[in-house]
This record gives C-alpha cells, structure tokens and sequence, in this order.
C-alpha cells in the first residue's frame, strides 16, 4: 500500500518529499498563501493550487484509510479475511470500491436470498449452474420446501439467490457501472401538462445525449428540471445483451446452454445490477457538475476580484430605479462618504430636468471624476442621464467625469447586512447600495470582500451544488486574491484584513481597534502591539501586510520581514541604501540572485525579493479600462444582426462568454464565436470584467436571447464552426459543429439549458 503522500505526489506529478514537507507546514499551522510565496525552497515551488490540492487530497485520502482499517477489522472478526481479499482491500483507492468490497460482510437484514439460502435453494443454483442443459422444473422439483411449495417458487429463490450474488461481487459491478457510465445515454421529456411551467425548459422537453459528453451546466438543468417537476430522466443504458454478456462471462455461466440462466442473468441485470449502475451514474454526474461549476464559478470570482481597480477618484454612484427613484451617493478618493441624494427622473415621476441639475451640482461642487452606474433596473435610462449630467458640468466648467457601468450583483446583500448596518448605521439600506456600487468601482477586491462570494453573481447553479464544496473553494479564491494583491494595514477594512493569511476575525477586529485608538501604523513591527496577534499570525500575515510612508520603505512591498537582512546584504553589496535601491533597475538587473542565497533563503525566494524590489508593492491587477456603450440601443428590440458593439464580459462559462452591451441583457458568444482555431476552455480568450468589442449575430426578441460574436467578420445569422469536427486534445471527437442560424448552435451548445 503507497502512502498518502506517495498517492498525491503521483497525481501532482510531484516529489513524494515535496508532500511531505507542504503537509508538514500544513500541520504546523501555516496557510497557503505563505507557504506559496514564502516557502519555496521549503516545498519545490509548489503554488497555491497545487498547495490546495494537497490539503483536499489528504483529508479525503485519510478518511479513505480510516476506513479502510475499519473495514480490515470488521472481516478480520468474521473470520472472513483472505489474503486475497486483504490485498483488494488494501488496494481500493476510492471509497466507493472500498464499499463494493465490503458489502458482502455487512451485517444487514435477512433478505429473499437469505431465506432462500435457508432452504438449501442454494444447492438447487449450483446445480442449474453447473449442469445448464438440465430441465430447470424437474431439477426444481426435488427441492420443493414448506416456504418454497413447488418447481416455480424454488426456481424464483435461486434467481434471487444469483442476483444477490453477483450484486455483491465488487469487480463486476465495479466494471459494470464503468462501461455504464461510458456508454449509457441521458433521456429527458417533459412531464405532461408542464409544458407552460417548464417554458424555460424547453430545449430538454425532447433530449438525448450520452453521458460521457454531457456538460456540467446541462448536467445541473437537467437535474433542475428533474426536481422542479418539469422532467423525466432516464438513464439508458443501451443494448441489456452487452451487460448480460459481461456478467455471463465474469461468471462463467452458460447462458447460450440454458434458458433459465439467461433470464435469471437478465432479471438480475434489470432489478439490481442496473439500478445500481443508474444511482452510481447519477451521483458521478452530480459530482462531475458540482466540480465543474465550482471550478467556472471558481475562475469568474477569482477575475472579479482582481478587476482593474478605478483607483482612489471621487466617485458618484448611482444605484438606478423607476418607482422608488435612482439612490445616489458621493465618495471621495479613499471611499468616505460625502453625499447622499435620491432623484427621480424616470417613470413615474419623470423629474428628469432636476435630476440633472441637483447631479450636475454635486459633480461640480464635488470634483467627481467618475461616475458608477449600477447594471439592474433601469441603468440604460439611468446611463443616458449620466450623460447628460456630464455635458452640464462641464458647461459649468467641471472637469468631465467618465460614466461606467458597474455590476450590482451582492450590492443589495451587503447594504441589508449587520456589516452595513454598522458602518452606516443612520442612513438608509437603499443609500447603502449606491455607496457599494461606488467603492468597488474604485477598488472592487476592497468591496466584494464585504460580500458573501455566493451572491457576487459569476456562477452557474450555485444553489445546485454542495453548499460546504462551494464555500471552502470561493473562500480560497477571495483569501489568494486578498493575499497577492496585498492590503494597505492603515486603511484596510475588517472584512478585508479577515482575508489575510492568518488573520482570524478577531484579530482583524484588534488591528482596527488598535489602529482607531493608537493612530496610523508607522511600521510592520507595530503589529505585535495589536492585543493577541502572536509571532505565528505576525509570520503569516505580515508579508501581506503594506504601510505607504513608513520609516522603513521595505514595509510597502512584498518583502516579509524576516528577508529584510537578505535586502541589507543585497544594499550593501551594491554601495546604496535600500532607498536608492527600491525601483533601480539598472542595478537591480545586474544581481545574480545565488550570490545572495543562503541556508534559510534560497535562490528562488532572493529571485522574488529582487523582482520585488525593481517594482515594491505591484499591483497584479490589469489597468483600468470602461465600454463604451452605442447610443440609442438600449433594449434587445434594438439590436439587428451585423452591429459591433461594444461590451463587458460579465460571466465565463464552459459553453462561452456572457456579454454587457447595454440592452438589460446579456449576450452570449459560444465558444464557437470566440476563435477560428479550437478553443477548449473559453477563459482562455476571455474574462470576466474584460471590454470586448463584439457582433451580433443573431436576436431572438421574443426569448431575449442574442447571439455574438468575438470575431467580427463573422456573417450573421450563421453559427459556421471555429474549427472542423475532428479529434480534440486528447484523441476525444468533437461534437459535430452546429450549422445554419446562431440560434440553433445556441441550442445545440446548451444555450438556454443552463439557467
């Protein structure tokens, strides 16, 4: 048996000896972001998916070997354990196969086979067996007992006793659920009468696709619609005489000689071995859902956290409304709060020249560089007044602030949440929202921390999967992308510091205690000040940590303190103070990071400080950019094939990319339209946040659907393939590529399935 470590290295492709050291610094208490950045030596360079991978494995792995003793244990007491057996046991490198193996020695009810085997109807199996060209009745008749009271009755007891036992026999059920799941087919059909309920599961009312190509999104509509009762399922699996054949050949019966053997093997087949086959398909379908979802939802949060920040300008948000009018508010550079407005210039009030003038005032007297308009309900009509709003300040000699749109998604969330109520405890919840919307156009990481991850947006049927799974990968994604920005200690938020590798809520909470009593931190040594944050958390915490304008200008950059002798040596190797070599890069790019290594700090962490040192304190997140939305489309009817427009990506999927261009809805460009060369994973081309420049090519106003198209010299209402049906990476087929209109390439591609 291969250890843990041994297991995971092997599917890392890594050294067992790296596992162990990463598991070692697991175990001692530190987090994965410092081990990634601060540890490299230590582990190889293994980064923080790797690092993650590690931590997962090893806890499913150990519980896999828990049981495993268990199982051995239980065997062991019956008497029952062959050294075949252990050696099958030993080898099981899932739970389920673990399971498969044990089920025979499971104490459980008595069943049919279990009577049946009481009344010796198990004798009468082996004869049917072992002679097939018997006569099954008269071979039944000398068998006749008080509970099996003729030929029949002890016919059906041995059948019942065959199913069981091959039910029971590990390897075949184990191959039988693997050709199962690579060969059966998903059927769906709409359930009668919810045609109308189920509209927008239309395009699976009629559906069939092998389940080794269903998708993770049609996998979880499939399985929505099931549960809402719009759906049947049916798995089917096919030709019954393949498996039959499987199971005759594992064991060893002579089907062809024998009748009964042939229908006993086929009932056993439909009433147990495919049911199985079934419920397992449909729990690694679940899974293979659940994993891509979390791995889309995953890869979305992570690009908008780490969207392009507008940077510390006055902003005004607008949080758009019909009824109850557009919330406004005011925040300058740092994000304080510095007005708060509420005007009504759409329907039905239409106080639209007010509106314009009470906005244009607050631009002016406020120096707003930027305004935010939040993406919901009536942001279009909302987007158009900040237009207007602009072209008055500037008449008044205003400088002209930029309009962008920005996502609202979770904004409503935090402005109803114990955190907001705290930080603005008089004002309303609605003025909260426009406050959001503001500051995470400014810095968007700085913000959406403030939000649970579940409700920011960017995944496909987050309700649908395991809620535990989902929380543990979001908060990895936010707690990486916190850590390799790094946070400002003296303005950083408590939601914020609560992200940084190994500061607790707590001590979160002290750091901004300490700071609102004690004034600003004048250096990374402050930190052990703050009542409860020992050398552990200071270790983990404080390379992430950054102080602008301290005394010490290594305290702005990425460089953990306990490197700073390794920055001294480099200073006085090259004659300047530290000061002089921050930014140096014709100083820096002469220096050989080995001439610097040493027991403690290697070649690759010295290879960082000095990349660190050319650019303190980088921000690793792209610069800022805005759409430009096209005047006077601002709903689907507008939209005609053939315009290129301009957009924001505001979802990725495994099927394409989701598209803003202002209309109230998204756009979808299927990974078809993104390349003419084949594109396995569409976050290779795009991402989320990211303007794109798009065409139209197909509009469905009645479905408000509307095909795009990355490539603009696409002819629309075709959907031709980026590339010819052919072998992917891999040796798998593509999927014929769809033809004729967008809309039936949406279709074919899931489009609409995935709700």
């Amino acid at each position: 048996m291969t250890t843990i470590a041994a297991t995971i290295a092997t599917e890392l492709g890594a050294t067992q000896a790296q596992v162990d050291t990463a598991l070692a610094l697991l175990v001692e208490g530190n987090t994965v972001p410092f081990i990634s950045r601060y540890r490299k030596e230590a582990t190889g360079g293994l980064d923080g998916a790797q690092l993650r991978h590690i931590e997962q494995r090893h806890g499913y792995l150990a519980e896999l070997e828990d049981r495993r003793s268990t199982v051995l244990a239980a065997i062991e007491e019956q008497g029952k354990l062959t050294d075949e057996l252990r050696a099958q046991v030993l080898a099981a490198d899932t739970k389920a196969r673990l399971e498969d193996l044990y089920l025979p020695y499971k104490k459980r009810r008595a069943t049919k086979a279990d009577i049946a085997r009481e009344a010796g109807l198990d004798n009468l199996l082996s004869i049917l067996i072992d002679a097939p060209s018997s006569d099954p009745e008269t071979t039944a008749a000398g068998f006749v007992t008080e509970g099996f009271p003729d030929a029949k009755s002890a016919l059906d007891g041995a059948r019942v006793i065959l199913a069981e036992r091959l039910a029971l026999d590990a390897d075949l059920v184990g191959a039988l659920r693997e050709r199962f799941f690579n060969t059966a087919t998903m059927r769906a059909s709409v359930i009668a009468g919810k045609q109308s309920d189920g509209a927008k599961f239309k395009d699976y009312f009629d559906f069939a696709e092998p389940l080794d190509t269903l998708p993770s999104h049609r996998i979880l509509a499939l399985f929505r619609a099931e549960n809402e009762g719009v759906l049947t399922l049916m798995l089917d699996p096919g030709e019954e005489e393949v498996f039959t054949g499987m199971i005759a050949r594992h064991a060893d019966l002579a089907v062809k000689e024998s009748s009964w053997l042939a229908k006993s093997v086929g009932w056993a087949w439909r009433t147990k071995l495919q049911v199985s086959a079934t419920v397992d398909a449909r729990m690694r379908l679940k899974e293979k859902a659940e994993l891509g979802a979390l791995e889309v939802f995953s890869t979305n949060l992570r690009e908008v956290l780490l969207a392009a920040p507008a940077g510390q300008r006055v902003t005004l948000a607008l949080d758009p409304g019909y009824r109850n009018g557009v919330k406004c508010a005011v925040v300058d550079g740092t994000g304080k709060v510095l007005d708060t407005t509420i005007v009504y210039p759409h329907q039905p009030q239409k106080r639209w020249a007010e509106a314009v003038d009470k906005l244009a005032g607050l631009v002016t007297e406020r120096g707003v560089e930027l305004i935010a308009v939040g993406n919901g309900t009536a942001s279009r009509e909302s987007d158009k007044l900040t237009h207007e709003v602009a072209g008055h300040a500037a008449q008044a000699g205003a400088r002209k602030p930029t309009a962008v749109m920005v996502s609202e998604s979770g904004a409503s969330v935090y402005s109803a949440s114990e955190l907001a109520a705290a930080e603005f405890p008089d004002m309303d919840v609605s003025l909260r929202s426009a406050v959001s919307i503001a500051r995470r156009l400014q810095d968007p990481l700085a913000e959406l921390v403030k939000v649970d991850p579940k409700s920011i947006g960017v995944g496909q049927y987050q309700h649908d999967i395991n809620q535990v799974a989902l929380a543990r990968a979001l908060d990895a994604v936010v707690e990486d992308a916190v850590n390799a920005v790094g946070v400002d200690l003296n303005t950083a938020s408590v939601p914020l510091l609560e992200r940084v590798a190994g500061v607790s809520a707590t001590l979160a909470r002290n750091i901004v205690d300490y700071r609102d009593e004690h004034g600003a931190f004048a250096s990374r040594k402050d930190l052990s000040k703050v009542p409860r944050l020992g050398p552990k958390a200071f270790e983990q915490a404080a390379g992430f940590m950054r102080i602008q304008g301290g005394a010490n200008p290594l305290d702005a950059s990425a460089v953990h303190p306990e490197a700073y002798p390794v920055v001294e040596r480099i200073a006085a190797s090259t004659g300047l103070e530290t000061e002089a070599l921050i930014g140096n890069t014709a100083v820096l790019s002469r220096l050989s990071p080995a001439d610097f290594a040493d027991e403690t700090f290697g070649v690759p962490t010295v290879t960082d400080i000095i990349a660190e040192l050319d650019k303190p304190g980088r921000d690793p997140r792209p610069e800022f950019a805005t759409a430009t939305f096209k005047e006077g489309v601002i709903k689907v009817a507008d939209l005609a094939p053939g315009m290129i427009l301009e957009g924001t990506v505001t979802n990725v999927a495994a099927f394409g990319a989701f598209v803003d261009i202002g209309v109230h809805q998204d756009g979808l460009v299927h990974v078809s339209a993104m390349s003419r060369s084949f594109v396995a994973d569409p976050h290779e081309v795009v991402r989320s946040g990211q303007v794109v420049k798009v065409k139209v090519l197909d509009v469905d106003v009645e479905r408000q659907r509307i095909g795009l198209s990355l490539r603009l010299d696409d002819t629309p209402g075709s959907a031709k393939p980026a590339a010819k049906a052919g072998k992917r990476p891999g040796g798998r087929r593509q999927a014929k590529p769809a033809s004729g209109s967008m809309a039936e390439a949406l279709k074919q591609a899931g489009f609409g399935k995935g709700l």
